[in-house]
């Protein structure tokens, strides 16, 4: 039983999750923290607060927990009519309201650890800045008849011609649809 007790401390509240594809033979991951609802309600607030719960400080959301969401393309992307070069770059959502998502995409060089000091690197949304922004894409935002207690990040209907990422946590499901750029 200690054992069991110690395996549980040890288990991050947040674990680290991957959302992956695979078209015309390249890999497309999200890399992203899990948090888990842990009884909490009303998770994105409502009216003027909506969204600023989650921003944890930052001007925007993480869409995830802890170090910074990341997207992994093996091949050029266009999302939101913007070309997405082969890479990484952070994914962040600017909450602006319940039906009102936004993905952002952005180069900003990110930090694995949280450092109140460092106002260069991202870590979840803090110190975002918009000029490190490669695309800007709006989310399609619907409300679940069901409640998701971990977020998570995942693909549907994909063709080797493209798809639609999703994000759901709560009653809340987010998506937004890449083309495969030749």
């Amino acid at each position: 039983q200690q054992q069991q007790q110690q395996q549980q401390r040890r288990r991050p509240a947040s674990p680290e999750g991957t959302a992956s594809t695979q078209v015309n033979g390249q890999w497309i991951d999200i890399v992203h923290g899990q948090p888990i609802l842990r009884g909490r309600t009303n998770i994105f607030g409502e009216g003027a607060d909506y969204g600023k719960t989650l921003f944890d400080g930052g001007t925007v959301w993480r869409a995830g927990a802890n170090v910074s969401t990341r997207l992994r393309n093996e091949m050029p992307l266009e999302i939101g009519g913007k070309r997405v070069p082969p890479g990484e770059l952070v994914m962040l959502i600017d909450l602006e309201g319940e039906r009102n998502w936004t993905l952002i995409l952005t180069s900003q060089p990110y930090a694995l650890t949280f450092d109140p000091g460092n106002t260069r690197e991202l870590y979840g949304g803090y110190n975002y800045r918009p000029d490190h922004d490669v695309a800007r894409a709006p989310m399609t935002v619907e409300r679940l008849p069901y409640v998701v207690d971990q977020l998570k990040w995942f693909f549907t209907d994909v063709t080797p011609a493209g798809g639609t990422m999703r994000i759901a946590w709560a009653q809340v499901t987010a998506a937004v649809p890449f083309k495969i750029v030749p």
